[in-house]
């Protein structure tokens, strides 16, 4: 890419990024602290990807995801998993009409352009490979029928860290289709403040306005796709990926073949998938959009690493008794490696 078709590039996606200003302002205006949330919801929705959070209850995740559908002007559905849930609850079913005799195709509440999935590790497996389908087909297959979801479409699923009693943990298989997995941590002192003041008087809590439309994300979309990467980026993606696998580190590139990297070789199971790949760069292209930018940088890719890895590399029962985390091994690989 000459500098001259950057520089045209980089007006367009300054032009195609001024829906989001107005958008994170909105959503910060209702949901109080909580910024990576919010940046991590746009960017999921940006790269057509999903988002597994991990967090405890009363942490806003209803209302940011409520938020981002009014803001959008998009469908929200909100689907509470419980061990009782069938497939057709989240789906839909035939409904007979016994007027005419015939069946018509009763859509579930998945179909809407903006799902959260609260507690998904409540139900069992029919139901969340029910889920799983739809993100990762995005259809849905009703008696016969193939019903496409609409677009655009982003799955939210929480999943309750402290209660794991009557639960059905993801498979790392199922897991590994979702674009980020977040933490979501309490709120600053400050921000609990705010929160108590808004929510003191609930008949004048601040409503969420229509600040952006569902085309701009799909137009957002097409951008993202010309966001230009340097070939060494992709190499350092790669590289980093590569760094979970153990049995893999011989293929390296040769700038990295130096790092101190045998010291994770006992705490990584499995690393993570080419899934993760393509979520770096996606991702990493989402991030640069945001910022307004027409090319990717190093730091975008460090930015979202652990977001795209933490859920997607199994430790070993030495990492485990060791105490050490996902995100640890992540820190441990990005600081390794040689930034390009």
């Amino acid at each position: 890419m000459t500098q001259e078709d950057l520089q045209k590039l980089q007006g367009e996606i300054t032009a195609a990024s001024a829906f989001l200003r107005p958008l994170k302002a909105e959503m910060s205006r209702i949901v109080s602290g909580q910024h990576k949330l919010i940046d991590r919801l746009l960017a999921a929705l940006i790269a057509d990807g999903h988002v597994l959070l991990e967090g405890l209850p009363g942490l806003a995740k209803t209302l940011a995801v409520k938020t981002l559908a009014k803001a959008l002007d998009g469908k929200f559905s909100r689907i509470q998993f419980t061990p009782d849930l069938l497939p057709a609850d989240v789906i839909g079913t035939n409904i007979y009409n016994p007027a005419e005799h015939t069946f018509t195709v009763k859509q579930g509440p998945v179909f809407a352009n903006i799902v959260l999935a609260d507690e998904i590790n409540r139900a069992p497996a029919k139901v969340q490979s029910a889920l799983l389908e739809c993100m990762q087909e995005r259809q849905a297959t009703i008696s016969g029928t193939t019903c496409k979801m609409p677009e655009p479409f982003l799955v939210l699923a929480t999943q309750n860290p402290i209660e794991q009693e009557g639960t059905y943990p993801l498979p790392e298989a199922q897991i590994d289709r979702f674009l980020f997995k977040l933490r979501v941590d309490y709120p600053t002192r400050e921000e609990e403040r705010l929160i108590a003041e808004n929510n003191a008087h609930p008949e004048f809590f601040p409503q969420a306005m229509t600040v952006a439309s569902l085309a701009d994300i799909t137009a957002a979309r097409k951008m993202v796709d010309k966001i230009y990467m340097d070939q060494k980026l992709l190499e350092y993606i790669l590289d980093i990926v590569f760094a979970t696998r153990p049995k893999h580190h011989a293929e390296l590139s040769e700038r990295q073949q130096n790092t101190k990297l045998s010291g994770l070789i006992p705490l990584i199971q499995y690393g993570a998938s080419p899934r993760a790949t393509i979520a770096l760069v996606l991702a990493s292209k989402a991030l640069a959009f945001m910022e307004g930018r027409a090319y990717v940088t190093p730091q975008d890719v460090k930015d979202i690493a652990h977001d795209v890895l933490r859920h997607r590399i199994m430790l070993s029962y030495e990492a485990e008794a060791e105490n050490v985390s996902a995100d640890d091994l992540i820190t441990k690989i990005l600081e390794e490696l040689k930034t390009p």
